[in-house]
């Protein structure tokens, strides 16, 4: 299992191919969605110029909107990708209460939600002016951060285990080529007692999560939802088959350096190197993963080294 030594020089210099582009946004989006009690807002970044675009649709985590996570959704649209967020019901934009009767399936709604964005795609395309016709229906990416990289995983096969321990049913979606899931949590053999109750959901298996996926997690990312350390959070990667890439990140916490907004309250452990880091390889494994041709995973892995200073590690299967 081939592993490298991230450092921060290297970090700095983790160039891939192309100058960042202007980008241009749409939001709010809408695509109805009956039954939902609420129609699904959706943010649209793309490139202004450029063709044959590859998509990324990013769920976020727990109580964020589609206003999220500009560190990575605007480095992915400057280099190429249109990403596109969608407004999940737990959104603190949305201020549905604890007791409304969508909240125990509030899970099964995100994973509609990307769902819906994939089969709104025509929808998303004539909202941004000039996109019209330039998207790579073909090559489909999904991402998400803590709660929004579980909703993610379920397209890419990974699966909810029932009380008897059977997979439930089968959300993949056979349009998701490949994924980057940020602090996805991990088993749940390990529970604590008010996830146990709460959350039935967090019983995945990775079993049938096939697609190529770059898992990011931090080894000091301790969770109050199981009684395991931050290696809980490298789960997906060891329990999924094919291939998978795994960066852990030294000292990185559930924020991860600060994916999710630049400044916010919620990173404890702030660190735009660290975010560096992840914005660069995210997009090389992206590139690579939905382009069999394209180099940039292959040169990004290749440019790392040993340093006692080192951001943190890298492991491919």
């Amino acid at each position: 299992m081939p592993t490298s030594m991230l450092d921060s020089n290297t970090a700095n210099a983790q160039q891939i191919p192309g100058a960042p582009t202007t980008v241009v946004s749409a939001k709010p989006v809408v695509l109805s969605a009956p039954g939902r009690g609420e129609d699904l807002q959706v943010r649209v970044s793309a490139p202004a110029t450029g063709g044959d675009l590859p998509v990324i649709v990013f769920s976020h985590g727990f109580g964020w909107s589609m206003n999220g996570y500009a560190p990575l959704a605007d480095h992915w649209a400057a280099h190429g990708f249109v990403v596109i967020q969608p407004t999940h019901l737990d959104s603190r934009t949305l201020g549905i209460p604890a007791e409304d009767p969508r909240t125990p399936r509030i899970w099964r709604f995100r994973i509609e939600d990307l769902t819906r964005v994939l089969d709104g795609l025509d929808v998303l395309e004539a909202a941004v002016p000039g996109l019209g016709g330039r998207l790579d229906r073909d090559r489909i990416a999904v991402s998400g951060h803590s709660w929004g990289a579980q909703s993610a995983s379920a397209l890419l096969g990974a699966r909810v285990l029932g009380s008897d321990g059977v997979p439930g049913e089968d959300m993949s979606d056979p349009r998701v080529k490949a994924g980057v899931l940020f602090a996805l949590t991990g088993l749940g053999d390990d529970l604590t007692p008010f996830a146990v109750e709460h959350l039935p959901f967090m019983r995945p298996s990775f079993d049938t999560m096939t697609p190529p996926a770059l898992i990011v997690a931090g080894d000091n990312d301790q969770s109050h939802l199981s009684t395991r350390g931050p290696d809980w959070f490298t789960d997906p990667y060891t329990y999924s088959p094919g291939n998978k890439a795994l960066l852990t990140l030294f000292g990185a916490e559930h924020s991860l350096g600060g994916i999710p907004g630049y400044e916010v309250a919620e990173t404890t452990d702030e660190s735009p190197a660290r975010v560096a880091l992840i914005q660069h390889l995210s997009t090389a494994f992206l590139r690579s993963a939905l382009h069999p041709e394209d180099t940039s995973w292959k040169s990004a892995v290749g440019a790392l080294g040993d340093d006692l200073s080192a951001l943190g590690k890298l492991q491919s299967k």
